[in-house]
């Protein structure tokens, strides 16, 4: 495995920081969960993406014409927008969003959400407002675990649809220190002792990941560079992103409830596409900025002035539409190349590679690469003691170990303090 142009060899480029501001405490005291959870529906029109349900975007109106939506049109009757988690989430409220162009879509004539109990959905208790241009709330007279919420909705007027589902859960607790298993003390403090005596500035680097999700309150924002002559479709282009934001919440979990850490998820987004050839892209709507052959290391690239690579102030004030349309990391997938390489400017595969392994459970290279953005070493000339096969060690696992973890949780132990926490 390759760790290509990681995130260290590059740090005499990356000290153009003018200070770091600790993150203030998120306003909200609950976390909207339904950004990891994988959106289906009984049925979507062909012009339409079942992924607006929790793409994180908050709606400027009902008649949205700008983002993403769900809709059924011509479809009526019954019909159903699910939000499925892969594990059981406690939830306190749910929050929609309708989507109603006072045409073929309306409002539903009445809604409820459900939850799936293990063998059948069950009905969840409560008032259901139905209001245009606002977030229609519904709080649970007790709390609800499932791991499937349902919205069921009955058509009126013409046709249902939604632009946002939020479902809302108590934040993680606070605790969760460093209480590593015994056996595994000795080779995590020879690990932090070899990153320590390897990286002289470690301490002085500030685009880690940490400081990239710490920066945005708990969210990542990516780029994709398709170095590839392919074209893509829009449900391709889904698909990559919602490969991406499954592979990279698999590190995010690790660190639930770990150790002062603040967010028990981290949504991922993906703002742009940088391509060669604007008709590679098969598709026309605007959900994500589109950079057309501005090319950098002999690929395409999204803009400069809107990555956090070349702008680690945290400020974007060249960058179209502001720092909302910023990127943290690049997804860089390349025709043709083999193994794969990663820091703190993104992760590089090969383009082949992603697109077969769309579905996979874990696609291990892409897994290893982002844990070099987060700080983690390879470890192609040692092993620490006691420990044999882990997936930063390439080729010995293919999925997120118990020893990987707890380095993982070992970085931000060591780091932490510069958040405040």
């Amino acid at each position: 495995m390759r760790a290509l142009l990681r995130r260290l060899a590059v740090v005499p480029l990356l000290l153009l920081v003018c200070g770091w501001l600790s993150p203030a405490a998120p306003a909200h005291a609950d976390t909207n969960v339904a950004r990891n959870a994988t959106p289906s529906a009984s049925y979507t029109s062909p012009w339409e993406n079942v992924a607006a349900l929790n793409d994180g975007i908050d709606p400027p109106g009902s008649n949205d014409t700008v983002n993403r939506r769900w809709g059924t049109w011509p479809n009526t009757g019954t019909q159903w927008a699910q939000l499925t988690w892969n594990s059981a989430q406690t939830l306190k409220s749910a929050e929609v969003y309708f989507f109603d162009d006072n045409g073929g879509v309306r409002v539903p004539a009445s809604w409820r959400l459900q939850r799936w109990t293990g063998s059948a959905y069950a009905d969840i208790p409560g008032t259901y407002p139905i209001a245009v241009n606002a977030y229609n709330k519904v709080t649970f007279a007790s709390a609800v675990s499932t791991t499937r919420l349902r919205v069921v909705l009955e058509s009126g007027q013409g046709s249902v649809g939604l632009l946002e589902v939020k479902a809302w859960a108590d934040d993680p607790p606070a605790g969760g220190g460093w209480n590593p298993p015994s056996n595994l003390v000795t080779p995590l403090n020879e690990v932090w002792q070899h990153v320590e005596s390897t990286y002289p500035n470690l301490y002085g680097f500030r685009n880690y990941g940490w400081d990239q999700v710490m920066a945005n309150g708990g969210s990542i924002n990516y780029c994709v560079r398709w170095d590839s002559s392919a074209g893509v479709t829009a449900a391709q282009r889904d698909q990559i992103h919602a490969t991406l934001a499954r592979q990279f919440k698999k590190w995010m979990d690790v660190m639930a409830g770990q150790d002062g850490w603040l967010y028990s998820s981290v949504p991922v987004k993906v703002v742009g596409w940088a391509v060669r050839d604007r008709a590679q892209l098969q598709w026309n709507d605007n959900s994500v900025d589109i950079y057309v052959n501005d090319i950098r290391e002999n690929a395409p690239q999204c803009a400069e002035p809107c990555g956090r690579f070349f702008n680690q102030s945290g400020n974007y004030p060249n960058c179209p539409g502001g720092a909302s349309h910023h990127y943290d990391m690049s997804l860089w997938l390349t025709s043709g190349f083999g193994g794969g390489a990663g820091g703190d400017w993104g992760q590089r595969l090969g383009s082949e590679y992603y697109m077969s392994n769309l579905n996979a459970d874990n696609m291990h290279i892409l897994l290893h690469e982002i844990g070099h953005s987060f700080g983690l070493d390879d470890f192609y000339d040692w092993t620490p003691s006691g420990v044999c096969c882990f997936l930063m060690k390439a080729g010995s696992a293919s999925s997120i170990t118990e020893f990987d973890a707890w380095m993982f949780r070992d970085w931000w132990r060591h780091l932490r303090s510069r958040y405040g926490r």
